[in-house]
Order: C-alpha cells, then structure tokens, then sequence
C-alpha cells in the first residue's frame, strides 16, 4: 500500500487536453472499472473527438455542458494509485471565465501539472495559471508540452516552448520544473518513454509524479487549530471542535485563544474513536481544556508563537466578480472559521499576465490579478500565506448576493492598533439627542437622478425645523463643491463618495441630529455600508421610486440629455446602473402623490418609529 498521498493539479488553456491526458493516466494505471470502460468506449461514438478511437477525456468531463462543449467546467477530482503512491488529480478548467475553478483546485495542491499545445506556445491563460500557482505556494511543476504528435513531435519545438517558460520565472518565483513532451491521445510519455520522441531521456509523467515529494506535513511547527464548532451536549460537556491545521498536540499541552490570549491546557483529545493520546495536522478532534475559557467559533488555539492578530492585511487578491474590485467597497472576509467585514483601502497594483510585472492600477476586473490592502472590522488571527494556507488564504463573499467575489493569499499583516482606544466622552450621543428633543436618525434619500430626492429632502427638514427639531442636510451635489471635489464619476469614486458621505452621516448622529442624505447612491453595497456606520433603527433607507422615463422627461438639470449626446459618462440610469432597494423602509412612488404628499408620509414615518414626539 503506497504511503504518500499527493494533490496534483492539472492547469492550462482551453482545449490543451488536461482531460485527455488525466483520462489517458487513470487508464494505464488500470484505475478504471469494467463497466465504466464499456461506458466509455459508448460514450466515446456518441461524444468523443478522436475519430474511431477512445476519447479518454471523458472520464473527467462529467457535466453534460462539458461534453457538448468539449471544454471543463467545474473541478473533477479522480482518486487513483500506484505501487509506489496515492494521488487526487484535480483537472481545472482551461476557460478564462472559469479561472476561480482554478483557483479552488489549486489551493489544496502539492504539486501542478500545467499543459502547453505544442502548437500554440505559451497562452495568456497558461502565464496566468503560472501565476496563480506560483501565488497559491505551490513549488513543483511539470511543463507537459501536449499535442507532440501534430508538430512531428519535433524536439525544436519542445525546445523553444520550454525556454520560453523558463525565462518567466524569475517573475514566478521559486518553482522547480520539470519539462516533458507528451501526446495525451495516445500515451507517449505519459506512463511508457515514447517511441516518437527518442531525443527525449528524461522522465515519463508518471514517474515525476511518483518521485515528487508532496508538501511538507512538519510536526515540528506551532499548533493551530481554528474553533468550527462548540460542543456542548449537556452542562457536562464542552470541547471545542475543528480540525489541526499545523502542529501536534497532547494532553497536557498548553493552548492560548489567539483572540482573547487567555491560555489553558489539554485535557483530552477526543474524537469519533474514542480519546486519542496524541494528535496532529489533518485530523478532525474535540479539544477539552482543564479549565474554562471564552472560546468561539472563528477563535484560533494555537501553541506559542502565536500568530499575529491582524487589524489590517496585505494581499494578492485573484478577483472573480464581474462587477470591479474597487477600493472603498466592502465585503465579507472569510478566513479559517472567522468572518468580518473587510473594507478595501487600497488597491496598488495589477499583474500583467503577458508582461507578469505589476502596473498601478485603482480597481481590479473579472479574472485579474492585484496587490490590496484590506482593513478589517475586528481583529483576526493569521500568518503569511507562504507559512500557512489556512491562516494565510482566505475569500471575499459579496455582502448582498452571497457570491464568493475573490480569493487571496496574506502577504503582509498590520497587527491590530493597541494605542488607539475609542475615548468615552461624559456627553454622548443620547445627552446630545434628549437636548434636542429627538433621536438621532439618518433618513437616507436614493434614486435616479430627477426623482425628486433633494426636493422631498428639503420639505422634510422644512417640517422638522417648524416643529423645534435640529437637523442637518447632506446634499450630493452640495457636498461635491466640497468635502468631494475631488471625485469624479467612474465606479470607483462614486464608492468612495458614499463610503465618506456615511462616516460624516455617522458624525451628525453621534451629535444627536437628525441627517437627511440625498444622493442617487446607486449600489447596495455601499448603501450597506452606510447602513453599518449607524445603529440599525437609526437608519432609513428611503427609496424615491421614479421611473426612468419620468426622470428623462423632468430632467431639471438637462443630464439625461447630455448623457444621450455621450457629453456625459457613466451617468445612471443610462450607461450606468441602478441597483433599486430591495426592503427600504420607506418606499416614495412619486407618480402616486405630490412631493408635499410624499414628505408628510415620511414624518408619519418619523413619529410611528419614536425618532419625533
């Protein structure tokens, strides 16, 4: 029975025959069944694109999309073993579109396996994958030059291919490879030397594979352990349960919380068979301390050095949304068992995947590769991702739709700020609100440009002022003379727009006022924000509901005309979007009532809610 286990990662272009040649390794190694065999052999008439021969890559391509296609879609993992080894192949997709597949197969390999047609050389999407390999800390490669047999498996062209890699990688970083010529089809060097390729001496596919040495599995390394689960059964129980990601441990071992750093010992180590004398990475255990200590999920117990609680990181970031990364946006961040909000403060640099140097940059799209600074709403336990992959990595999940938007990997950590301390004054928020007789509030007014916001917001405030209550408008065109002035209109700065409207939002309500917002404030994302800045019932979110086709035909300010002429980009409503409340509080349909109307139906709003007597 093989004693190692290896992950292996197949990566490239589309249509560079990863599936083939998987397929191609299963099916020498004798890893498939019978009566998959006669399946394959029936499925290869109805699908396959090797004329009266047997198209191995369907082994791998099991969704019915990737059939009709021809391409892979999601990440097929194929288990197999050799005398010598175990190994989980993970084929990747080849499809830029996909390129977050990759990067979920890659982040639990040991070992890539990155494909080259013979006949196209080295691809953006190949350079890519590279990158991504090198990024995710993986060190050992095999450069599988595929398709040999359609350039009269010509050992120039091998040549120039492999070159051509190689004088990438002082821009990849340390990665070890070995360069093979294959023809996945019909097998050359993938398990036997190829009989068309004499020049070629070095090792078959299988071989590397079987002689690689998998990621190291230390015990000689700080205990880390992050808390998924408080197990408690009954008041005579409580162990806290998750899986060792680094280290060994005993009973009688000391463990700290990284989050609060208080300390414990073990006392057992139990698991489904019973309690364990001893434990270490990779394995799934309930921890029972000598004593109590306040334990969470998302807390990390560790051994001494601790790892760093982090206020703010640096990263690599691999971006998978096709709304841009923009800096100012925030979104869940997910690393380990722990989940913040992590804001976007900076975002330096691009990689080129042609160049793979790194070009300044404000915002990252769909399938880019960039260096961001991410600061974090509460302190989180992590080390550099090249110490650990699961302190280290970790994804952004979009706030509103639940979507994961990005991975990345630490590469630098800013410790949380032990000197800077929220200062408690006598006179807060309550004692400047119960001065003015009110509660403090954001009423918070969105819509399409001409909707009618500003002019609502002004006959709210006129209301409020009559009846003795103290308030303060924000206004988006006023403030863009201003506190503003320097953004303009792209994505990005109107992000940032919101993100600073909020913070001074915040300011007026620590001042006991009542804040009326009028800005379109088009994204819920950052309407989100705006929210979170404040307590929950001190905001309104107050959409004033005008179709388009009103707004275009008010337009007070002549801007949809202008934006129909091009004299104005990015101008919601017309080449910008408009992302509508889902559950506001108030909802204003303005083609139901007068402006006058409208405004007495938010301070009814204002009194049934207690923010005015």
């Amino acid at each position: 029975m093989p004693d190692s286990l290896l992950r292996v990662l197949t990566c490239g272009s589309v249509d560079d025959g990863k599936s083939t040649l998987i397929g191609r390794l299963l099916f020498e190694c004798g890893s498939i069944p019978d009566d998959v065999l006669v399946a394959l052999e029936r499925d290869s008439r109805r699908f396959g694109t090797v004329e009266g021969g047997t198209d191995y890559a369907l082994l791998v391509d099991g969704l019915a999309a990737e059939r009709e296609q021809g391409v892979t879609i999601d990440v097929a993992y194929r288990f197999f073993e050799t005398p010598k080894r175990r190994f989980i192949l993970a084929d990747s997709p080849g499809h830029q579109q996909y390129t977050r597949n990759m990067v979920t197969g890659a982040s639990n390999a040991d070992f890539a396996v990155l494909l080259v047609d013979a006949r196209k050389g080295l691809l953006a999407q190949t350079r890519r994958h590279a990158a991504i390999v090198s990024l995710l800390g993986i060190r050992d490669v095999v450069l599988a030059v595929n398709k040999m047999d359609l350039v009269g498996y010509g050992q120039a062209v091998f040549d120039a291919i492999v070159a051509d890699f190689h004088a990438l990688l002082d821009r990849l970083g340390p990665l070890s490879v070995t360069a093979i010529p294959v023809c996945a089809r019909d097998g050359d060097n993938v398990t036997r030397p190829s009989t068309e390729m004499p020049w070629y001496k070095g090792a078959t596919l299988l071989r590397a594979l079987e002689e690689a040495e998998p990621r190291g599995r230390s015990l000689d390394v700080p205990f880390r352990m992050p808390v998924q689960y408080v197990n408690r059964p009954d008041h005579s129980f409580r162990g806290y349960a998750g899986t060792i990601e680094a280290g060994a441990l005993r009973p009688g071992d000391t463990v700290v919380n990284t989050t609060s750093g208080t300390e414990a010992k073990i006392d057992r180590i139990v698991t489904m068979d019973g309690d364990r004398a001893e434990a270490e990475r990779g394995e799934p255990v309930t921890l029972v301390l000598d004593r109590e200590i306040d334990v969470s999920r998302g807390d990390v117990l560790a051994g001494q050095p601790l790892p760093a609680l982090a206020g703010q990181i640096d990263a690599w970031v691999v971006w998978m949304d096709e709304t841009p990364l923009f800096r100012g946006r925030a979104y869940q961040f997910m690393l380990g068992t722990k989940s913040v909000v992590g804001t976007i403060v900076d975002i330096a640099t691009r990689l080129d995947v042609d160049s793979l140097t790194e070009i300044a940059v404000r915002e990252l799209a769909l399938n880019e590769i960039g260096r961001v600074s991410i600061s974090l709403s509460h302190p989180v336990a992590c080390e550099p991702y090249s110490d650990s992959r699961t302190l280290g990595g970790f994804v952004l999940v979009d706030r509103m739709t639940r979507n994961t938007v990005g991975a990345g990997m630490v590469t630098g950590i800013k410790p949380a700020r032990s000197d800077l301390h929220w200062h408690r004054l006598d006179v807060d928020k309550s004692a400047r609100a119960l001065l003015n007789g009110q509660k403090s509030a954001v009423l918070w007014f969105t819509g399409l440009s001409g909707a009618g916001k500003s002019t609502i917001a002004n006959l709210v405030e006129k209301q409020l002022l009559a009846m003795g209550r103290h308030t303060m408008t924000l206004d988006g065109d006023n403030v863009r003379h201003g506190l503003n002035r320097d953004l303009g209109f792209s994505e990005a700065d109107r992000v940032e727009n919101i993100r600073r409207i909020a913070e001074v939002s915040k300011l007026f309500v620590e001042a006991g006022l009542i804040v009326l917002v009028s800005f379109i404030s088009p994204y819920r994302n950052e309407r989100m924000l705006a929210r979170d800045c404040v307590e929950e019932a001190e905001f309104l979110e107050i959409f004033v509901d005008t179709p388009v086709d009103e707004c275009r035909r008010r337009d007070p300010k002549g801007l949809y005309q202008k934006a129909d002429a091009g004299q104005i980009r990015n101008f919601t409503g017309v080449d910008a979007p408009y992302e509508a409340p889902l559950t506001p509080e108030i909802r204003l349909p303005t083609l139901e009532g007068s402006p006058e109307i409208l405004a007495a139906k938010v301070i009814d709003a204002l009194r049934s809610r207690g923010i005015i007597g």
